[in-house]
């Protein structure tokens, strides 16, 4: 199994660490739980750290005007506006460090989208969808990393897209602050069939940029890698592509395989086209081979274990089989 590092994650507090929403209860999410073993949280409740109380009166956001979006509590009246955005930029300047973000979803401070907003303080019907303040501040600071909520990270496909991103990001990271070119080489070749099955067109110019055959200094070289790493993993993988690897992957065991473990493995590839298995399973099959057969080249692809496996489905709810 590979060995990973922890990355760094902000998380909101009220998802399982503390009692701080505006009723004061706690919500429970079972990815924040499996992630608590594999990564280093930072926790945070903007409402709470602008000094609204728990329990509180809830906060909503008003359009004043098409242009100008406020933060209000409609019982009190208080606009607490200015005091968030002060707030969102002194947190975020203080954990550079951060890897990535799980938030709380449809918060009017923390969601990262389908946040409502209101035509005034009354009772009055909802007009529009946006970014909660607190997390339209993260999307502004930091938007190369992933971002997600712990609605959204209860679709499978969103789900291992994250913690693919997170993984393989914060891995960068490292290959980044070493400043030497055989790291970021030796980090494009262990992850060419992940980006493969992500993105063929980034891929290849990933290879160019490594290959660097203009000599530019490694800051410009790692600069421009990084830029077209994010837009590799902007999209989740789409399961022909992933079936295209794993296809890839077997062509090197072509000679070792009989004819039986051959059908069996193209049968597993239809059951996980169709959606009745996990991308995990044919996966796995693969792995098994890997290690049988010693093959070395495959056994540093991280495309068969991007983020630690005890973080893999052995079911797919069956939501996001589209991707």
């Amino acid at each position: 199994m590979a060995d990973f590092k922890k990355p760094v994650v902000v998380v909101s507090k009220c998802l399982g660490f503390a009692h701080c929403r505006y009723n004061g209860l706690t919500i429970s999410s079972d990815v924040v739980d499996k992630l608590k073993e594999h990564v280093d949280f930072r926790t945070v409740c903007p409402e709470v750290e602008i000094g609204l109380g728990v329990p509180r009166d809830p906060i909503r956001i008003v359009a004043v005007s098409e242009a100008d979006l406020r933060l209000k509590q409609p019982a009190t009246e208080r606009d607490v506006s200015d005091d968030m955005n002060r707030f969102a930029d002194s947190f975020l300047n203080s954990v550079p460090e951060a890897d990535g973000f799980i938030l709380k979803n449809r918060s009017p401070s923390c969601g990262i989208g389908d946040v409502k907003v209101y035509p005034g303080t009354g009772k009055v019907t909802p007009q529009s969808r946006t970014k909660g303040f607190f997390g339209a501040k993260v999307w502004e600071k930091f938007p190369m990393l992933p971002i997600e909520d712990e609605g959204r990270l209860m679709n499978f496909k969103i789900r291992e897209n994250f913690f693919t991103k997170l993984f393989t990001l914060s891995k960068f990271k490292d290959v980044s602050a070493s400043g030497k070119m055989k790291n970021l080489v030796q980090f494009h070749s262990s992850n060419k069939l992940l980006l493969m099955a992500n993105n063929q067109k980034e891929l290849r110019i990933l290879g160019r940029i490594v290959a660097n055959p203009e000599k530019k200094k490694f800051d410009d070289v790692i600069r421009n890698y990084h830029e077209h790493l994010f837009q590799a993993f902007l999209r989740p993988a789409r399961y022909p592509s992933n079936i295209n690897v794993l296809m890839h992957a077997m062509g090197y065991f072509s000679k070792q395989l009989n004819s039986e473990e051959k059908a069996y493995f193209l049968d597993i590839l239809e059951q996980y086209r169709i959606g009745k298995i996990p991308l995990s399973v044919p996966v796995s099959l693969i792995r098994s081979w890997i290690i049988r057969f010693k093959n070395d080249y495959l056994k540093q692809q991280t495309f068969f274990e991007p983020y630690p496996v005890a973080l893999m489905e052995i079911t797919d709810s069956g939501k996001g089989r589209n991707f």
